[in-house]
């Protein structure tokens, strides 16, 4: 990263961050940030909060406690604990267009073509000309190796090539910061490397994105900051590196003995 984006205030900056379904307390006093051009990869077992803070991230979860910001201006919100949700719609949204996410499955429209599910949030969300959309459309499709598929309907792909639609659906949006649920965990091993070989790429740009995956392998290559969730808590966080080849934890030996040997 440059001096300029460490100067400048994180892309995302979520500090102290509680989330509780219930009496189910999932996030327990979570702080982490993603500076410009900076892979952060969230791992922890099943259940330790994961999706949950990408989710809360993103505001399609509210949280009861905690801050979220995005370039510095904080979410603003109104009511308190389980109550607590967003003030501002119209800051919602802003800040969900520019944070691109990319789910586990997949969620394209089957009634759309790839071409159309790609285009469709640029030209109805942010109302840009659908020419100019097309052709940036058919770029990413390029892109993300299925050019030759941008008139087939979603049922047609197999879901490696379903998945990376969805990469170039989210880059369509052109977003500051994409967000990765797990997008492999849905696919078979070989489908799986088509992903891996389209997020590896995206990384190279040094683009901003907080990466949630069961792939240790992903998270060691592209990460720049590894984050280890245990019970809803940060048990170990640091550079690629450390965690996977000297883990200071106990717990972190564990779960890397029982992913990697998998």
């Amino acid at each position: 990263m440059t001096d300029d984006s460490q100067n400048a205030p994180p892309v995302i900056a979520i500090r102290d961050l509680h989330k509780s379904y219930g009496t189910l307390e999932v996030l327990k006093g979570v702080s982490l940030e993603a500076r410009r051009g900076q892979v952060v990869s969230l791992i922890g077992s099943s259940g330790s909060g994961k999706s949950t803070l990408l989710r809360c991230c993103n505001l399609l979860e509210n949280s009861q406690q905690g801050e979220i910001a995005f370039n510095g201006e904080a979410v603003r919100w109104k009511g308190h604990g389980l109550d607590r949700h967003p003030a501002d719609r119209a800051q919602v949204t802003r800040f969900r267009t520019n944070l691109s996410m990319v789910f586990q499955q997949f969620n394209l429209w089957s009634h759309m073509s790839v071409l159309q599910n790609v285009m469709e949030a640029p030209v109805t969300v942010l109302r840009e000309p659908a020419p100019e959309v097309e052709a940036r459309a058919r770029k990413l499709l390029d892109k993300v190796g299925i050019g030759d598929k941008a008139g087939a309907w979603p049922a047609q792909l197999s879901g490696g090539q379903q998945q990376r639609a969805a990469i170039a659906r989210a880059l369509c949006m052109q977003p500051t910061a994409l967000l990765f649920d797990e997008p492999t965990s849905a696919l078979d091993p070989e489908l799986q490397q088509e992903v891996v070989r389209v997020i590896k790429d995206l990384a190279g740009e040094h683009r901003t994105m907080i990466l949630v995956t069961h792939d240790m392998r992903l998270a060691q290559d592209v990460s720049d900051h590894v984050v280890f969730l245990h019970q809803g808590l940060i048990a170990e966080e640091g550079p690629p590196d450390q965690l996977f080849g000297a883990p200071k934890t106990e717990r972190l030996r564990q779960f890397l003995s029982a992913t990697m040997a998998a």
